[in-house]
């Protein structure tokens, strides 16, 4: 439905960064619920056993016990989360990381930038990004 906040998931293993992304939603006022996973191996398991899928989600590529990649390679593979929007949210700038990322097809790809009004910028692409999903979302012929 229009104008209802979808479910995010971020999949990040760094606990500074998982606060600095609250943090920038309140300061945002997204309301979304964000759901947080700290590594690629429960993000893996998750997306096996879970039919609640989120709405977005948010990868880092440089996670613990299995690369973003690979969740994200698991992600397209499965029927109930192929179409879900996907933004790498990572510290690589790496041309090689956004060149397999898009390969991999993420949907979008963002590094983290160290200062706050930069990552400020970052939050609120992510939202303008959202709210497009949604309306795209609301207009397509998916039932419920």
């Amino acid at each position: 439905m229009l104008g209802q906040p979808i479910d995010i998931l971020l999949i990040e293993d760094n606990p500074g960064d998982v606060e600095l992304l609250k943090a920038s939603f309140e300061m945002a006022k997204i309301s979304n619920r964000l759901a947080v996973i700290g590594d690629g191996e429960q993000a893996l398991n998750f997306f096996a056993d879970n039919t609640e899928v989120p709405g977005l989600i948010l990868l880092d590529i440089n996670l613990p016990k299995r690369s973003g990649f690979e969740v994200l390679k698991r992600i397209r593979s499965l029927p109930a989360t192929a179409d879900i929007p996907v933004v790498i949210l990572t510290s690589s700038e790496s041309d090689a990381d956004i060149a397999r990322s898009y390969s991999e097809q993420a949907s979008y790809f963002f590094s983290k930038p160290m200062d706050f009004d930069k990552f400020m910028q970052v939050i609120k692409s992510i939202n303008d990004f959202q709210l497009a999903v949604v309306k795209v979302q609301a207009g397509s012929c998916r039932h419920q």
